[in-house]
């Protein structure tokens, strides 16, 4: 008579061990999804600090076997992997990693039902990483420098204008509140100019002045591209918009550019108001210019040409709604499915919805490598054999304590010399 009793107490007995079980499994397995955001997050802060105590390829050797394997954060170590490589010129292997980052973030993803759902119920970290769209349109900045830096103006001057065709579209097909970037006008318009192709200069030249009109530079760039552009119409209106700029004459010198990237793009850190998504914050930089230098003689001062971090917090505190309302929605999704399974076994159903939540973190993946500016200094030179380098500059205007490399260049007439570099303090 007692056996049917003793039978449903086995079953009970055996149902309630097969979910404890579960719930240990479970909770190991939301453990080990913090801990691969934080291993994701100490690989990331290994490049960060190999590259800002000048050691690029260090930092590119370390990132290099995250960036060559197919994984949901390759895209994100392609672009660090990228930007060390560059820092430490091996441009063309730099742009073979930032290439391949573009491709994949062109490529379509279609993410199985099962893993969007996934990120709603427990963090954006389980879907594969596409990029942020300021980090897409500054990689395309990235690789014109690249290319810039190994003599072919043509495909530099191709990457400027797919920067410019990304922000369009961001902006007209996506109706995303972005405006065009001065850099990639003001760096297409002086590799225009080198090419002596003055007409294409000047429209880019005034496009870069109709976004950033308080460039000192743009004054003389203007009054001397619509003289040699044979626009007089516009000459005169520059010349009365300027009355007090005189416009350099080039004729029978050289010129040499320094592309500087300055600083460090902001960081993300869980949002003080909402920590399941991210907020970017500025990182601060000692080094804020630079002084261009030839033969310890003349000097010229950097000017800032775009802030990379006033985008990227623009970008994405835009973006803060639509994060919200996600993540709102992926508490209310946690609780139907601790509810749910809290009716069949409440321990389970308190511990899913402690783990839940445990593992609802901000995603921090970014391409924490970028600049925090690029910034443009000219020099202009008559034809000969000159000794070039660049020094940091800190906001009072005070040595940093940064230099550059000392290199021996020879300016021909008619001739512009690119240097890109990079501050790290």
């Amino acid at each position: 008579m007692d056996r049917p009793k003793t039978n449903a107490q086995a079953i009970q007995k055996e149902t309630s061990r097969r979910l404890n079980r579960f719930a240990l499994s479970f909770l190991l397995a939301q453990a080990l999804l913090v801990s691969a955001c934080a291993s994701y997050q100490t690989e990331v802060r290994e490049t960060f600090d190999l590259m800002r105590s000048g050691r690029p390829a260090k930092a590119a050797e370390a990132i290099k076997p995250k960036a060559e394997k197919e994984s949901d954060d390759q895209i994100v170590y392609l672009f660090e992997y990228g930007t060390a490589l560059q820092q430490a010129k091996q441009y063309q292997e730099s742009n073979q990693a930032f290439l391949k980052a573009e491709d994949l973030t062109d490529i379509k993803d279609y993410h199985s039902i099962s893993r969007v759902s996934g990120s709603v119920l427990v963090n954006e970290g389980m879907v594969q990483y596409k990029g942020e769209d300021y980090e897409k349109v500054y990689l395309n900045a990235m690789l014109a420098i690249n290319f810039l830096a190994l003599g072919d103006r043509e495909a530099a001057q191709v990457e400027t204008r797919k920067l410019n065709e990304k922000l369009y579209k961001y902006k007209f097909e996506a109706k995303r509140d972005y405006n065009q970037d001065p850099f990639a006008f003001y760096l297409s318009a002086m590799i225009w100019e080198s090419n002596r192709q003055w007409d294409d200069a000047y429209i880019d030249y005034k496009k870069a002045y109709e976004l950033k009109p308080g460039l000192p530079y743009l004054k003389q760039d203007l009054l001397r591209l619509a003289r040699l552009s044979q626009r007089y119409d516009d000459l005169r209106k520059w010349r009365r918009e300027f009355p007090d700029i005189k416009p350099e004459d080039l004729k029978g010198k050289g010129e040499v550019v320094l592309i500087l990237q300055q600083g460090w793009a902001p960081k993300k850190y869980p949002h003080p108001e909402f920590p399941r998504i991210p907020k970017l914050f500025p990182i601060y930089s000692f080094t804020q210019a630079a002084d261009l230098v030839v033969d310890d003689q003349i000097r010229e001062r950097s000017q800032k040409i775009t802030s990379v971090a006033d985008v990227a917090i623009k970008t994405l505190d835009d973006a803060y709604s639509g994060l919200v309302a996600k993540r709102a929605a992926g508490l209310v999704t946690k609780a139907v499915v601790s509810d749910q399974l809290r009716q069949k076994n409440e321990l389970l159903g308190q511990l899913a919805w402690i783990g839940l939540n445990i593992a609802d973190r901000a995603d921090l993946r970014q391409w924490t490598t970028l600049p925090e500016s690029f910034q443009v200094a000219k020099v202009s030179l008559k034809p000969g054999k000159y000794k070039i380098h660049a020094e940091g500059v800190s906001d009072s205007g005070q040595p940093s304590g940064e230099r550059s490399d000392v290199i021996e260049i020879e300016i021909k007439s008619g001739q512009t010399v690119f240097i890109p570099w990079r501050t790290l303090k």
